[in-house]
C-alpha cells in the first residue's frame, strides 16, 4: 500500500454564479453555485457547504475506521456540521466557527463512555479536520437505543444521553 496518495477535482464557471465540478473517481458531476447570500442560486451546493460536506464526510468515515479497529459496535452515526460565516469589507468573507456534532447510537448503556471516547478522537485524527484551521468545537451525543423484548410494548425505545 502506498504511503503517499494525491487526489484531484476540476471546476469550471458554466454560466453566471454557477459551475461544475468533477473528479476522476465518480462519474457524477456536482453543480455548485455561490452561496444565495452572494448572488447565487438557490437549490445548488455552495464551496462551504462542500466544505462542510467534506469535514462530515472525513468525520463519519474516520470513526468508521476507529471504530472497527476498536471492535466497537455501535448502530448509527449521523454527523451535523455548522459553520458560521462572517463577511467584512476589507478581508471578504471567512468562516470564524466550526460546529462538529456528531449523533452517535449505540446499543447499550455500557458502551456510551467508549462511544465519547472514539468521537473526540475521531476529531483529533480526521484529515480534514485537521486540515482546517478554523476553531472547531465539538458538540457530540450518544444515544441508546433500547431493543423491547419481543411481545413487548415499549414507548420509551430511545434514552438520549448527551455530553
Amino acid at each position: 500500500m502506498p504511503a503517499e496518495y494525491t487526489y484531484r477535482v476540476s471546476a469550471w464557471w458554466t454560466s453566471g454564479r454557477t459551475g461544475l465540478a468533477k473528479c476522476e473517481s465518480s462519474p457524477n458531476t456536482i453543480h455548485f453555485s455561490d452561496a444565495a447570500e452572494l448572488g447565487g442560486l438557490q437549490g445548488r451546493w455552495t464551496p462551504e457547504q462542500l466544505l462542510l460536506c467534506a469535514l462530515a464526510g472525513c468525520f463519519t468515515t474516520t470513526f468508521n475506521d476507529l471504530a472497527h479497529a476498536a471492535k466497537f459496535e455501535y448502530v448509527d452515526l449521523e454527523v451535523e456540521i455548522e459553520g458560521s460565516v462572517h463577511r467584512t469589507r476589507a478581508a471578504g468573507c471567512n468562516f470564524t466557527e466550526i460546529l462538529i456534532r456528531p449523533r452517535l447510537t449505540v446499543p447499550s448503556d455500557g458502551l456510551r463512555e467508549t462511544g465519547l471516547s472514539l468521537l473526540r478522537r475521531t476529531k483529533s485524527v480526521c484529515m480534514i479536520s485537521r486540515a482546517i484551521t478554523v476553531p472547531q468545537t465539538l458538540e457530540a451525543a450518544v444515544e441508546t437505543v433500547r431493543v423491547p423484548v419481543e411481545g413487548w410494548a415499549n414507548d420509551d425505545a430511545v434514552v438520549k444521553l448527551g455530553v
